[in-house]
């Protein structure tokens, strides 16, 4: 079966797309979402690149699963951090005592998850595009 890592590079991109989107339409906890889903999109292609298999949502444990010389360097698990906070309560109410998560997020916190979504996009591209012997440490 052919790995798909690249059908996951395109969506992790297009869900960073909607990121910005969201943003300029004030759909801020929308745009922290689809910035941690475009982290997760990356990181996950990234794995497939590796032939790996990675399961689950948290962007600091699809960090820390990577291997060695894959593995970013602390300003980006600072990213996947920032990130991993947007996973539920931006489209649960119950994710706060009371209220919906659009009465709580503001444009500070898109344009910092975009910011971080952009990095670690960013960083697997440049993983997913070197040559498997530079990625391998050799």
């Amino acid at each position: 079966m052919p790995s798909r890592y690249l059908d996951w590079l395109r969506q992790a991109e297009a869900d960073l797309r909607h990121a910005r989107n969201a943003l300029a339409s004030g759909d801020y906890e929308w745009s922290c979402f689809a910035a941690h889903q475009a982290g997760e999109k990356a990181l996950k292609a990234l794995f497939r690149r590796l032939g790996m298999d990675a399961w689950g949502h948290t962007l600091t444990a699809l960090i820390g699963n990577l291997p060695a010389p894959a593995r970013p360097d602390e300003a980006l698990i600072q990213c996947a951090k920032v990130l991993d906070k947007h996973y539920i309560p931006t489209r649960y109410p119950n994710g706060f005592d009371s209220g919906a998560p659009t009465d709580f997020y503001t444009a500070q916190e898109a344009e910092q998850a975009i910011e971080c979504a952009d990095r670690i996009v960013a960083f697997c591209r440049d993983q997913i595009g070197r040559p498997e012997r530079d990625r391998a440490g050799g």
